[in-house]
């Protein structure tokens, strides 16, 4: 067999800047003559932008706060909440080691619960038993945080009632579904606050690090914008602990010029997505699950696969790469494993999904051909 001279890249941050250079070359010369490059006019505007988009409809009036990067994102709403040492914060084991790093972060203790097999999202039975029971030896749940993973919606209106009855925070974890929708609702605007991932691999991309969070509490807004920059509330004068923890000019700039193509790219990410479905109807793989009521953003196309590595070799004879997100739970990682308590389930279905999981290309500016040349691959599966 001849292998193909060419690939089909997984993802391809350079593709988007390609597509839209004039516009972000422009953005960014202006950002430079400007002579402000950090918490600017760029960054107030971004933030004013940003808290628009996602309170368009019949979302509450949302406000946004620049940071670094998507860790810092969660690290700061935990530290505006003042959730910290004697805090338990629940999340998944199926999900970028970030999530769990912010909330350790912050010096909270991870508490890491299993996922719905089929969305991959929190299990809401099992948050509702660790709630109800939580599990002993461990400082008091304050916190939950979502994980909507792979651009699909977790299941809030499931885990909602339960943490409200509990005086439980819910913290949306939105770092791969920027756009995507439950019920209707976008996704950042339905729990008390949001974090959004801005890295160049996201649907709402930068070209370097950046983040920013969401909340309808116009009080916690105000107090993490303080938090990331050493609590100033006066210039130089620090009223609390703080941060450094700052969205540079340059990153807004480049931002404001993405966000209005953000759900022309989504749109692009679900006709490619219809199109692998197709291919794989009739193949021995599922396309992957949505749940009644989601609108997936597909910031990953990710299917189940036994003899996954089989299956990545024959497909990279094609010409096709494809990646895995992820192939180790924090649970069972070196850094986590044996320290960070586990949810009743023990997370089995996550570390099943990670022995399976394999992640086609998807981004929006793949060509007709390049998808295509993936469909013909998976016919031959």
């Amino acid at each position: 067999m001849n292998v193909p001279t060419t690939t089909v890249p997984q993802a391809d941050p350079g593709a988007a800047y390609r597509a839209h250079k004039a516009e972000i070359d422009a953005a960014v010369a202006r950002a430079l003559a400007s002579g402000w490059y950090i918490l600017g006019q760029e960054g107030a505007a971004f933030e004013t932008e940003y808290a628009a988009w996602l309170s368009a409809g019949d979302a509450p009036a949302m406000h946004a706060v620049g940071c670094a990067n998507g860790t810092d994102a969660i690290a700061l709403i935990l530290r505006g909440m003042g959730i910290g040492e004697g805090c338990t914060v629940a999340t998944v084991s199926h999900t970028a080691v970030a999530t769990v790093s912010a909330i350790e972060m912050a010096g909270a203790t991870p508490l890491l619960l299993d996922i719905d097999p089929d969305t991959y999202c929190m299990d809401p039975d099992e948050l509702r038993a660790v709630l109800d029971t939580p599990p002993p030896g461990l400082p008091p749940i304050r916190a939950v945080i979502p994980v909507h993973i792979y651009g699909h919606a977790c299941d809030l209106d499931a885990m909602l009632p339960a943490c409200r009855e509990a005086g439980v925070k819910v913290i949306e974890d939105v770092a791969q579904a920027h756009g995507g929708r439950l019920n209707g609702r976008m996704l950042g605007t339905i729990g008390d606050a949001a974090a959004f991932s801005l890295y160049p691999t996201k649907n709402l991309a930068a070209m370097g690090d950046a983040g920013i969070t969401a909340t309808p509490d116009e009080a916690l807004a105000k107090r993490m914008g303080a938090i990331r920059q050493y609590g100033w509330h006066r210039r130089y004068i620090s009223d609390e602990v703080g941060v450094n923890t700052r969205l540079d000019e340059l990153q807004a700039a480049i931002l404001r010029v993405r966000l209005p193509l953000l759900d022309a790219g989504n749109a692009r990410r679900r006709e490619i997505a219809a199109r692998y479905d197709e291919a794989l109807a009739e193949g021995p793989f599922a396309p992957p699950y949505r749940a009644p009521g989601v609108e997936h953003v597909f910031h990953q196309y990710v299917i189940r696969v036994p003899k996954r590595e089989e299956v990545m070799a024959r497909l990279k004879m094609e010409g096709v790469a494809t990646a895995i997100h992820y192939p180790v739970p924090v649970h069972e990682q070196a850094a986590y494993a044996g320290r960070t308590p586990v949810g009743p389930a023990g997370c089995a279905e996550t570390s099943r999904a990670a022995t399976e999981v394999m992640s086609l290309p998807i981004f929006p500016e793949l060509t007709d051909a390049q998808v295509d040349r993936v469909c013909a691959a998976l016919r031959g599966l």
